[in-house]
């Protein structure tokens, strides 16, 4: 009862106060908010593809709850950009109330067809202003967008049906439907230049019989759940350089997604992946950037090729988050090539095949779980009635190699012995992340002291990279692999992949180690 009692008395004595409460007053505005930044940045978009969601904070610091005539954009409805006021879309807003030591979002986007502009040279920055009243009490926050125009490849979609066209490929001389939205390359799409940027949507196919040439210094970016797809007897051909500038790799070819805000410069799993079907050819790659896909190259059959389905020489694979590199009873060839933070597997070989790495470094420092080491190899699959289908590991040679990360070990073997097949590998001075002083890992394939599977390697030294998480993997003075190398794998490869001479000094990795600057 005196519960009751109290709880009536107090819902009482509220209501009796907010009767009693008067309206609030609000104050002329004096020109003296203040803004979480001056200028709001909206970074690179290509053009017609929306941006990013950017806010600005408007404080009002004073004791007076404040009116603010108008808050509008300079160009008015001409304006590109989009406003939302506490919740509110438009371009202009009338009597915005901020109470005493208050704030409010304002939210912003555009959307920019490079069109609309002449002399526009491929890009441009568009600029626009938010203003806030006006006369003696006007003040402004400007907006800035660097607008790129770009070469857009994307399925067509159905008028009626607004159904997006799906891929078919020719699979074993039979058209099969698939259910990954794309289309073929067209015969004037199969030359990527550098003189715009390419934007694909969804898997863009190279057709069979024909070859996708990618010029130095071309940048792909790749949308969500999207890709490149090599068919059967068809080739791709990348054809990156180093910048004139050894420091740089400025004229090597980018894969990367089509989100440009710093946000998501390093974020995995934002496009799909470089997709060679069993049956393409004489595929090459070098200096090339891929990053930020699921699986950065997946590579399919035809592991007894003459020469090696796929070489890649240069070239790095970052931010993968799945496999950085991936073949599935194929053939690769591997020289100067850096891969770094990968969900699963940097490099993963699995139902056999023949691979030569030199020079390469293969790490994995990605930050989180992970089920497989910086190197896999296996030599079956399992079909759909979990029956066990076992193929050849021919070779699996990694010469003057660092294979390293933040997991033990980084080197993992799964064999199904059989007679009939061979599982072939061999890490020959390389430098490896495997301790097994816990005896956690046994039979022929760990055998450390065999000399064929183990020649001139060494254990569990510390690489001195620069910086994993930057995927800066240049190897400093205070590394283990400094002048480990075998000098008959330095002839075939002769720079690094900042075309550093190594036929002197030959350090292991894909980089001559350099003294890192100091830093303030």
């Amino acid at each position: 009862m005196k519960r009751t009692l109290y709880t009536l008395f107090t819902l009482a004595f509220l209501m009796l106060w907010s009767s009693c409460r008067k309206d609030f007053d609000f104050s002329p505005n004096t020109g003296s908010l203040q803004f979480s930044k001056d200028t709001v940045y909206l970074d690179t978009v290509f053009t017609n593809i929306g941006s990013s969601t950017y806010n600005l904070k408007v404080y009002n610091k004073s004791n007076h709850d404040i009116l603010i005539p108008s808050i509008k954009l300079a160009l008015g409805n001409t304006s590109n950009y989009r406003l939302n006021v506490d919740g509110i879309a438009g371009k202009t807003f009338d009597n915005i109330q901020i109470l005493a030591k208050d704030s409010l979002f304002i939210f912003v986007e555009t959307t920019i067809d490079i069109n609309n502009f002449s002399n526009p040279d491929g890009e441009f920055l568009y600029t626009d202003q938010i203003e806030f009243d006006a006369g003696a009490n006007l003040q402004k926050v400007e907006l800035v967008t660097l607008v790129q125009d770009a070469v857009f490849i994307y399925p067509d979609r159905d008028n009626t049906t607004k159904i997006i066209e799906t891929l078919k490929l020719d699979i074993n001389g039979d058209q099969v439907e698939t259910e990954l939205q794309g289309r073929e390359l067209l015969p004037s799409e199969l030359t990527f230049t550098n003189e715009k940027p390419y934007v694909i949507y969804g898997f863009a196919a190279v057709p069979n019989g024909e070859t996708l040439t990618i010029n130095a210094g071309a940048r792909v970016h790749f949308h969500e759940n999207s890709g490149l797809i090599v068919t059967a007897g068809a080739t791709l051909k990348v054809n990156g350089n180093l910048s004139t500038d050894a420091e740089l790799l400025e004229n090597e070819v980018i894969f990367e997604s089509d989100r440009l805000e710093p946000n998501f410069e390093n974020v995995p799993g934002q496009w799909g992946t470089i997709w060679l079907f069993e049956n393409s050819m004489n595929n090459s790659i070098n200096y090339a950037t891929i990053k930020n896909a699921t699986i950065g190259i997946l590579c399919d059959g035809n592991a007894n090729v003459a020469s090696e389905k796929l070489k890649i020489t240069n070239s790095q694979i970052y931010n993968s988050s799945s496999f950085g590199l991936m073949g599935r009873n194929t053939s690769i060839t591997g020289e100067n090539m850096v891969i770094n933070n990968s969900g699963q597997a940097s490099f993963a070989g699995t139902f056999g095949g023949k691979y030569n790495f030199t020079h390469c470094t293969i790490a994995n420092y990605w930050n989180g779980s992970r089920q497989f080491p910086s190197v896999f190899l296996n030599n079956f699959i399992t079909d759909e009635n979990d029956t066990a289908i076992v193929t050849d590991l021919t070779q699996a040679n990694f010469n003057n190699c660092i294979i390293y990360g933040n997991d033990n070990p980084e080197i993992l073997f799964e064999e199904i012995e059989d007679a009939s097949v061979v599982f072939n590998f061999k890490f020959t001075n390389c430098l490896i992340r495997f301790d097994n002083r816990s005896n956690n890992f046994t039979g022929p394939n760990y055998d450390l002291n065999d000399t064929n599977h183990y020649e001139g390697s060494i254990f569990n030294k510390n690489p001195h990279f620069k910086n994993t998480s930057l995927n800066q993997m240049i190897i400093g003075e205070d590394s283990a692999a400094i002048s480990q190398g075998s000098s008959a794998f330095a002839s075939q490869v002769p720079f690094d992949i900042l075309n550093v001479d190594r036929t002197t000094l030959t350090d292991l990795g894909a980089y001559q180690h350099i003294t890192f600057p100091v830093e303030d």
